[in-house]
């Protein structure tokens, strides 16, 4: 006889399976990136259940609030020896919790605080039908120019979401430079990318340029996230893993333990090559490196003021930290190979900053060339591969961040009928009709040149001396040139607002709050320190400059 057929309901005994472990997460350590996203999600809630006249202060609290927090939690994280002897790596080997890190986090949150200020700025247009207006849309669903829009202007609505959207973008920068995994960098880079296409598009004055501005910088934000995406595949066919640690690992051939199912492209230096590569054009897409810089111009001629300058500043911030994470942890056995790309891409964009911004009429459109220059002074620190150029550049990013911040919020001042007046012929005489907003202006255009005594010589200084000490000398002598290229139209600027007759029909400096006041000085003063003073900034960043792997 046959044994019975089992019954196709019925089952066997299923042999009992292991529960599936919990992943431990040191919420401690990770506190500044939790405070700051939990802040972001009460902001959405606000807006859905706070009345709209209420909106506006519940938002500026709540902003100035998290960020304070978050930079106390940072700070805190530093004096409890995460920034050195205790630095570790969190969150399931996610997340780093070291110097590089935590520097640049709270660089991040500081330039965010500043940031907010200028996104509240309430005073520089006249007041509309009795309310209150700022840089942004009354209604941003609403078509440019449309009926729908006219009431909204009217009724004295405000886009009051740009809060909890920069507050997002700021949470996916936290994370972004201390990535400990290629997953969590591309999933950091949409978090902070998206909001930062949204806040391009919601000017108030010329909307369409505004729009035009949102979506260019979002089809070419999504060609380079999908150049890294793809890089992270192949870096994943390479090594078997997305861990830094681990692909930094098989670079080095120190990996025994081959997963059969790799075993046939791992350690394939193509897929290394090639997924290198496309990592890399990604982060130069956003720090806005030649030849990835086409979206920068016109994105921060269009985006509004206060967006370009948070943007200009934090996002660069961001992306420089996590190329030094990936260059000085993952790959330091290929420098041989990245530093001769670098070295080309670092000294056409240093020139190519410079030289074209001496053509442009427009003022928003020449900090932009400027900040494609910069971006290639920054990569000569870069590219020197030693301690001394990671504290450099962590130095010379907190530096420009907040001469960046201050210049834009100067820009937002000098107004005509038709809202900002950006072309540079209209700033002619503006040291006689407003000496003050000249003068201060003035500072942050030396401080871009780099003179002595401001932030920006002391940030070039460190990078340059670093980079000649790393090997790179011939790089130092084409930044210097690069610079003299780029002080000339800083100086042109500074002799058209002294030296030119104001036209009587001028534009004029429009009167701020406390808030653009504060975000404008604490500026200047963070310029004078750190040209001044900048060793105990310079010990600081030495400190925090060591990776923990």
């Amino acid at each position: 006889m046959s044994a019975p057929a089992v019954h196709s309901l019925w089952t066997t005994a299923a042999e009992p399976v292991d529960k599936i472990p919990a992943p431990t997460i040191e919420y401690a350590q990770l506190a500044p990136i939790l405070i700051i996203v939990g802040a972001a999600v009460l902001g959405i809630l606000l807006e859905a259940f706070v009345p709209r006249r209420a909106r506006y202060y519940a938002q500026l609290f709540l902003s100035v609030v998290g960020l304070a927090a978050a930079f106390a939690a940072t700070v805190g994280l530093a004096a409890s020896g995460h920034a050195s002897t205790e630095a570790r790596i969190a969150a399931m080997g996610a997340i780093a919790v070291d110097g590089p890190a935590l520097f640049l986090q709270g660089t991040i949150l500081l330039t965010a605080l500043v940031a907010v200020f200028t996104f509240a700025e309430r005073r520089l247009d006249p007041a509309h039908h009795g309310h209150r207006v700022d840089s942004f849309a009354a209604e941003a669903a609403a078509v440019p120019g449309s009926e729908h829009e006219k009431s909204a202007v009217k009724a004295g609505f405000t886009t009051t979401e740009v809060f909890p959207l920069a507050l997002f973008a700021v949470a996916g920068m936290l994370v972004f430079p201390a990535a400990n995994d290629l997953l969590t960098l591309f999933i950091a880079l949409e978090v902070f990318s998206l909001p930062l296409y949204l806040l391009c598009a919601v000017a108030r004055r010329k909307r369409l340029m505004s729009q035009e501005a949102a979506v260019k910088y979002f089809l070419l934000g999504a060609f380079s996230s999908a150049f890294l995406l793809f890089g992270i595949a192949l870096l994943y066919g390479y090594a078997g893993s997305v861990s830094y640690a681990r692909i930094a690992d098989v670079v080095d051939g120190a990996v025994t333990d081959v997963d059969p199912a790799l075993a046939s492209t791992m350690g394939n230096d193509v897929l290394l090559l090639i997924g290198f590569a496309l990592l890399l054009m990604g982060l130069l897409f956003k720090v806005g490196a030649v030849p990835f810089h086409m979206w920068t111009p016109d994105v921060y001629q269009g985006a509004p003021t206060p967006v370009t300058g948070f943007m200009a500043a934090a996002t660069k911030v961001a992306a420089f930290g996590a190329m030094l994470r990936l260059l000085y942890v993952v790959l330091p056995g290929l420098a041989w190979d990245w530093r001769p790309v670098m070295w080309g891409v670092a000294i056409v964009t240093m020139l190519g900053g410079a030289v074209v911004a001496i053509t442009q009429t427009d003022i928003k459109r020449l900090l932009a060339y400027s900040s494609i220059a910069h971006a290639g002074f920054i990569l000569a620190g870069v590219i020197a591969a030693t301690p001394e150029g990671v504290s450099s550049v962590l130095f010379y990013l907190a530096a420009y961040s907040f001469v960046t911040i201050g210049a834009f919020a100067v820009v937002t001042l000098v107004r005509d009928a038709g809202g900002e007046a950006t072309h540079l012929s209209k700033w002619a005489g503006l040291g006689r009709r407003s000496p003050l907003v000249a003068a201060v202006f003035a500072v942050f255009l030396l401080a871009f040149a780099g003179i002595p005594l401001t932030s920006g010589f002391s940030g070039k200084f460190a990078v340059f001396k670093a980079a000649a000490e790393g090997g790179a000398g011939a790089l130092v002598v084409v930044g210097v040139i690069a610079s003299a290229i780029a002080a000339f139209f800083y100086i042109r600027v500074i002799v058209l607002m002294f030296f030119s007759e104001p036209k009587p029909e001028g534009p004029t400096v429009a009167v701020p709050s406390p808030l653009t006041m504060t975000a404008i000085g604490v500026g200047v003063a963070v310029t004078l320190v750190l040209g001044l003073a900048p060793q105990y900034f310079l010990d600081l960043a030495g400190s925090a400059g060591t990776f923990v792997r």
